[in-house]
Formats: structure tokens, C-alpha cells, sequence
């Protein structure tokens, strides 16, 4: 594939299934049309570098990387920032736009207030320690 992509970077966990969400997002990106691949920046692969790289051997050159994290933490400020500018390094033709984290943009903020207000102590949502722990 070539023409633009985009890179959704995730925090990554030990349990696979932890991705599932994030995975939702990659597919309901691309049912609008979009290349999409994961990266995460720990536990689970592949990394930002490996992503990108995979892209570029398939043509792109134009690559969005978009954190999806609620906030610009340690992570998102540091390492996600060191693994774009490593993939800049190896690859110069490659035109990287690093996006702020996906929780800090206001219509996400307004979708979660807004999703959390629906709720409004809807029993149904609720669960027990031992359902939430069962989530997997």
C-alpha cells in the first residue's frame, strides 16, 4: 500500500486482549478508507520505529503518528517523540506528523463527559469488582 497512513500509538500491556480497543479504532479508521497500523511503546509489538519502517517499505511517505493516551505524560512527551525522530533518522524522506494525544483534543473531552452523562448511574453499566475484573 502506498499514499498517506496513519500510526495510532498505544501504551501497551502484558495481556494481548488489552489492545482490543484500540484495534476497534484501527478498523473503524480504516472502514473510512484510512491505512492505519498499531505501535506501542511497551510489552506488546511493534514499536513506532517498526511501524513506521513497515509503511515506508510499502510506499508511504507521509505517516500521521497519533498517541492515544488522554494526556501528554511522561511517555507521550519522551518516548514517543525519541521513536519518531529514530524512524526520521533511517528514513528522510519520510514525512512524519506527530499529533498531540488523542485525550486532550476538545471533541474527544466532549464525547467522554458526554458518554459518562449518559450513563447517569445507568445500573446496567454498572458491575461488580468481580464482573470488572472479568472484563477480558
Amino acid at each position: 500500500m502506498s499514499g498517506d497512513a496513519i500510526v495510532l500509538v498505544g501504551h501497551g500491556a502484558r495481556d494481548p486482549a488489552w489492545a482490543a480497543p484500540l484495534e476497534r479504532v484501527a478498523e473503524a479508521l480504516r472502514a473510512r478508507g484510512n491505512q492505519v497500523r498499531l505501535a506501542f511503546l511497551e510489552f506488546m509489538a511493534p514499536d513506532i520505529t517498526t511501524a513506521l519502517d513497515a509503511l515506508y517499505r510499502g510506499g508511504t511517505r507521509n505517516v500521521r503518528v497519533v498517541p492515544v493516551f488522554l494526556g501528554a505524560g511522561g511517555h507521550v512527551a519522551r518516548d514517543v517523540g525519541e521513536q519518531v525522530a529514530a524512524a526520521r533518522a533511517l528514513r528522510p524522506d519520510l514525512r512524519v506528523a506527530l499529533e498531540p494525544p488523542v485525550g486532550e483534543r476538545a471533541e474527544v473531552v466532549e464525547a467522554i463527559a458526554d458518554a459518562i452523562a449518559a450513563a447517569g448511574g445507568n445500573r446496567r453499566l454498572a458491575m461488580s469488582p468481580e464482573e470488572f475484573s472479568e472484563l477480558r
